[in-house]
């Protein structure tokens, strides 16, 4: 049973001192979090869970998105941090969260972490189960500065990941600047991979590099058993999607059993 906290309990006011000119401290409008596990297909379990922004009456994302712009976007990756690890640890989330991160918002990684590692010891949330992750999305106005930026959240002890790799504005060139500890695999390569050929020779490969360069891949978007059996068969255990689970408005849904069940038993696609 998924636990529940309503609105009222979000302490969405309360602000963590970071100490950036950047970052400014007030934001025009609330918003809050939904939550999709993120699941291991190998243990049959939980590996974490995604936090996706929501309005703080389950609008979606889209509704806040379009609100940040270059007056705003600083306080408000800043306060995605803040309030994701807040709203986490009063679910008593105990598993990987996943943060998505604005790769035009840091200016010194140094220094923009400051309200993170703030947030994680106020609420006694271990660095090590915090993933951010960069979605190409956005376009990377300056990928060396990006490097550094992943390369201190590494060193920091974050997990980092690519975020809908496949789609956006870098795709393979964001390997030649920086590797991650995660891939996602963006839904468009994933969807109906079992019914298109020109769908499963690219994943292979890229499945492939990712093996080679020692990068963890992710399939998000699984809908179907036949496309979770498909990453399956090529080794891929980490999985995201409506079938196992859709996101949770302020709360973590669980993952039934039988959920793991018909794909483990099958190999169909890899030949």
């Amino acid at each position: 049973m998924a636990t529940h906290f309503p609105i009222e309990l979000i302490e969405q006011t309360e602000q963590i001192e970071v100490g950036c000119e950047h970052c400014g401290t007030q934001l025009p409008f609330d918003f809050t979090f939904a939550f999709q596990p993120i699941v291991n297909l190998r243990k049959q379990s939980i590996f974490g869970y995604e936090a996706l922004v929501r309005g703080t009456n389950g609008e979606p994302a889209i509704s806040i998105l379009d609100q940040v712009n270059d007056q705003n976007r600083y306080p408000f990756d800043q306060a995605c941090r803040v309030t994701a690890i807040g709203l986490a640890s009063k679910l008593k989330l105990d598993k990987m969260l996943s943060i998505n991160f604005l790769p035009n918002a840091v200016y010194q990684p140094e220094h923009c972490i400051q309200s993170t590692l703030q947030a994680a010891a106020k609420y006694q949330f271990p660095i090590e189960q915090i993933m951010f992750e960069i979605t190409e999305s956005e376009q990377v106005v300056d990928a060396k500065h990006l490097t550094k930026i992943f390369n201190y959240y590494q060193s920091q002890g974050f997990v980092t990941a690519i975020d809908d790799f496949g789609s956006g504005y870098a795709g393979l060139n964001l390997l030649t600047n920086f590797i991650p500890n995660i891939m996602k695999l963006d839904m468009e390569l994933v969807r109906d991979v079992d019914k298109s050929h020109v769908k499963r020779v690219i994943n292979r490969n890229l499945i492939a590099t990712c093996n080679q360069l020692k990068i963890v891949v992710l399939a998000e978007g699984i809908e179907t058993v036949e496309e979770a059996q498909f990453f399956k068969d090529l080794g891929v255990y980490l999985m995201q999607g409506y079938y196992f689970a859709k996101p949770g408005f302020e709360c973590l849904p669980e993952v039934s059993a039988d959920k793991f069940e018909p794909i483990l038993d099958t190999i169909l696609y890899n030949r």
